[in-house]
């Protein structure tokens, strides 16, 4: 609408649809410069859309119910036990309680930390909305920012890196594993009796996540490290916070404080590979997932030593989760593959790897680009927008969604050994 652009005129209806999509996906593409192009209006839809979809549609609708001081009913009960994957239907208000609380703390705090950072150069006024809002998308890992260079005129601000990714990693890492580590905290500090006993959940998100941001900075400082374009006349320090920070947006963040169309293409390869990843269940990121990648990687390591169980921090992984593992990861290339040669064949133009980057960005609701996004066909905008959808989602989701619940059969049929590999 004409209120929500800076020029007062109608907006184009795909590029409304691209930013509504990506804003609530929490991607964090864009085909405008939200700083310029939208009004203060428009940016705070943005924001607004970013929060609901970092929630999710049943823990907003959730907490609205409890405001109005409404039970919920069975219904709502057994969607609230689906939604948030909890065995039981009994304290599901708590739960949405504290996740609200959770999410409040981490954003003020963000906020707080922001302002003497933007204050200074922007005013009270503008600062302040500044911290408001990159707070909040760092927080729901959307990554959409009101600087035409999103963060690279803070890459070697230590408060603002230090800052943005923190609330990138506790708003991907998910709040339960957020929940488990308060829980443990308070039992340390007041040396309960009670023997609290972290979960499954909680060892692998927390150790994977880990291990894929020491090794991406790594990566990032040894592969751009010539790169004179990225690191540029950078002392060893700052170089350190933008191979940090570049290790950390990946995981569906989205920000950025170098320009990625001038990486090359072996860190652009890499950058593809933590997007595709993701971070974790539970929270507010995309991807495949830091636990699909260790099952899938437990898989591999118990065939290789002869095992028939899988195994994770000695605890028997069941079948069923490996088959849905296997389902995300198929389901989840065969998504990026067909959008990819989709946009492929519609705009020939650009490089390969830029559509891949693209394409693995939008699906893992990430928002990283190479800088080809607004020069998209308005076809392959659309495509984009699908693989946006379908990324935030879930490809098993969506495709039971569109087939309906599996009928039960009683027909067992004989097993039989198949080559493999």
């Amino acid at each position: 609408m004409p209120f929500a652009t800076s020029s007062g005129n109608w907006n184009d209806p795909i590029v409304a649809l691209f930013t509504s999509t990506s804003a609530v996906c929490v991607t964090g593409l864009s085909v405008v410069d939200p700083g310029t192009y939208f009004s203060f209006w428009g940016q705070f839809f943005i924001a607004l859309l970013a929060q609901i979809g970092g929630l999710g549609y049943m823990t907003t609708t959730t907490f609205l119910i409890l405001l109005i001081g409404r039970k919920f009913d069975l219904r709502q009960k057994i969607a609230i036990q689906q939604a948030l994957d909890r065995p039981g239907m009994s304290g599901s208000s708590q739960i949405i309680r504290s996740i609200i609380a959770t999410t409040l703390i981490f954003e003020i705090t963000g906020i707080f930390l922001l302002l003497p950072a933007f204050v200074p150069e922007h005013g009270w006024n503008y600062g302040l909305w500044l911290a408001i809002f990159h707070s909040v998308n760092a927080w729901n890992n959307a990554g959409f920012s009101l600087f035409k260079d999103n963060l690279i005129g803070y890459q070697s601000s230590p408060l603002v890196v230090f800052t943005i990714t923190t609330l990138i990693i506790f708003g991907g890492i998910g709040y339960q594993v957020i929940l488990e580590m308060y829980i443990w905290l308070r039992e340390k500090i007041n040396k309960s009796a009670n023997n609290f006993n972290l979960s499954l959940d909680f060892k692998v998100a927390t150790s994977t996540t880990i291990l894929l941001l020491v090794l991406g900075t790594f990566l990032f400082l040894t592969i751009e490290q010539r790169n004179h374009e990225i690191f540029g006349n950078l002392n060893l320090a700052d170089k350190f916070l933008v191979a940090w920070f570049q290790s950390v947006t990946p995981r569906t963040a989205g920000f950025n404080t170098v320009d990625f169309g001038k990486m090359t293409d072996a860190a652009l390869f890499i950058t593809i590979v933590l997007m595709f990843i993701g971070a974790s269940p539970g929270g507010t990121g995309g991807g495949i997932k830091t636990t699909t990648l260790r099952v899938l990687t437990s898989c591999t390591k118990s065939i290789l030593q002869g095992k028939e169980d899988v195994l994770l921090y000695e605890r028997k992984i069941a079948v069923s989760l490996i088959l849905k593992a296997v389902g995300v990861v198929l389901g989840s290339f065969a998504t990026v593959l067909f959008a990819t040669l989709l946009i492929s064949v519609t705009d020939p133009k650009f490089d390969f790897i830029q559509i891949l980057f693209e394409v693995v960005s939008a699906f893992a609701t990430v928002g990283l680009s190479t800088g080809i996004t607004s020069s998209l066909s308005v076809v392959a905008k659309i495509i984009v927008i699908t693989t946006m959808y379908i990324g935030r989602v879930g490809v098993l989701l969506l495709m039971s969604a569109i087939l309906g619940d599996p009928r039960p059969s009683r027909v067992h049929y004989p097993e039989e050994n198949l080559l493999v590999g």
